[in-house]
């Protein structure tokens, strides 16, 4: 999607063994992506390049952070990447037949005849799995004064409404509870 040339390494002129490049990602960079859960990235990407005959290994080390909301008071709360992916790169005749029927997704086919890899969206993809599923303010600060009290006061009452006119779809539900 993006095809940033900061993101662009040029292989073909490097030598058999191991180079080492970083990348620092911010804000902007995701632009090309569209709206993101998160904001105020900050993340350092060391890259080890591992260039052999016929093959490439690439081994991404992800470190900083991201600001997100917290899923159930809404609130700011910093999370931190931190992370290693690893990926190999095979040149081939054919890349988009390869790319196509490999089940692995840590391999990537490119052509023989290609100079430059673009790691752009392997970078968006790693911050992104870097993220845990559920954001949460720690137990010890639910309720507490970083905690959204409107919100939680209203899921609260949410709570309460549902407690007193439970879903009678759920009612034939309760006479299995408790069998083993």
């Amino acid at each position: 999607m993006s095809h940033n040339r900061e993101f662009e390494i040029a292989f073909v002129g490097l030598k058999p063994g191991v180079h080492v490049f970083e990348f620092k990602v911010e804000d902007k960079f995701f632009a090309a992506y569209g709206h993101q859960e998160f904001s105020k990235c900050n993340a350092d990407i060391k890259l080890s390049l591992d260039k052999k005959n016929g093959f490439m290994q690439l081994k991404f080390d992800i470190d900083g952070t991201v600001e997100i909301q917290c899923d159930r008071c809404r609130n700011p709360l910093t999370k931190i990447l931190w992370d290693e992916f690893n990926m190999v790169i095979k040149m081939v005749e054919e890349p988009n037949i390869m790319n196509e029927q490999e089940d692995d997704p840590d391999v990537f086919y490119i052509g023989k005849n290609e100079s430059h890899i673009q790691i752009a969206d392997w970078i968006y993809e790693f911050i992104n799995l870097c993220l845990p599923m559920q954001n949460m303010c720690n137990p010890d600060e639910y309720g507490g004064p970083l905690c959204n009290k409107a919100v939680l006061e209203q899921l609260k009452k949410m709570e309460e409404q549902t407690s007193q006119n439970p879903n009678p779809l759920w009612k034939g539900l309760d006479k299995l509870k408790g069998l083993e």
